[in-house]
């Protein structure tokens, strides 16, 4: 062990191990950049859910300002991973191409950590064959907007017992009683309407990606099946405009 004067920079971010996990499997230029890229992104998906843990717990503990900062840096590394497809979308559909068929079957599909996100958010329409058994905990969990529907219980607004009760196996669906208790919240415009609003951030963040995602995919494959014989931007399409927190886009029409 080593003492902590005896710490350096290269050390502490252990940057030998680091920089040592990028092994592409070509020597096309592009490919580096190609792995680079999705490694980040796991990274950020390591510490949103590292972050979401942090959200639920002081959403439950009635932590408004707490909740209010963890929210809004989800929100900001959502903004940063947005900007990074600027960065692949340098990438041509040849560049691409010259290393792809070395990708054999697979995807960014597979990704385990975005699927424990989507999980967080809400989620429970998984194909059983990727449900693990991590995946499969935090679906036998309260969702992101169980949490909040309970801080709005602790800040004493009266939340319906069907819906603080929910059984958080189930997707969530628009409900019309929880649409009336937000629609008085925001009325109220206090802390609770803010912790609402940094969750329609989160919300959107999580479309913004998406969208970028589809017009990246879009621009570098086109129509063409998907790495690892995936869907492709047809599957990608699909998934837009879905709101992880219906209700909290509902209300809107109420307000």
């Amino acid at each position: 062990m080593s003492s902590p004067t005896d710490l350096t920079y290269s050390t502490y971010l252990r940057l030998d191990e680091l920089l040592s996990c990028q092994s592409p499997l070509t020597s096309e230029h592009d490919e580096l950049l190609f792995v680079i890229i999705h490694q980040v992104y796991e990274l950020w998906f390591k510490q949103i859910l590292h972050e979401a843990e942090r959200l639920q717990a002081t959403l439950e503990a009635g932590d408004a300002a707490a909740a209010l900062a963890t929210a809004r840096r989800i929100a900001k590394i959502l903004k940063t991973m947005v900007g990074q497809m600027d960065v692949l979308e340098t990438m041509t559909p040849r560049q691409f191409a010259s290393f792809r068929p070395e990708l054999g079957s697979s995807s960014g599909f597979q990704s385990a950590q975005f699927r424990c996100f989507e999980a967080v958010l809400g989620r429970r329409d998984f194909g059983k064959a990727v449900i693990d058994e991590t995946l499969a905990a935090i679906m036998a969990r309260r969702p992101l907007f169980a949490s909040l529907l309970r801080f709005l219980a602790a800040a004493g607004l009266a939340v319906p017992e069907a819906a603080l009760n929910r059984d958080p196996r189930e997707p969530l669906t628009p409900d019309g009683d929880v649409q009336a208790l937000l629609a008085e919240v925001y009325d109220q415009s206090g802390e609770p309407a803010e912790v609402c609003e940094a969750l329609v951030d989160i919300d959107e963040g999580v479309q913004e990606w998406r969208y970028r995602h589809v017009k990246m995919v879009e621009r570098i494959i086109g129509a063409k099946v998907g790495t690892g014989g995936s869907a492709g931007s047809s599957y990608l399409r699909a998934t837009l405009f879905r709101p992880a927190f219906p209700d909290l886009w509902e209300v809107r029409s109420r307000l």
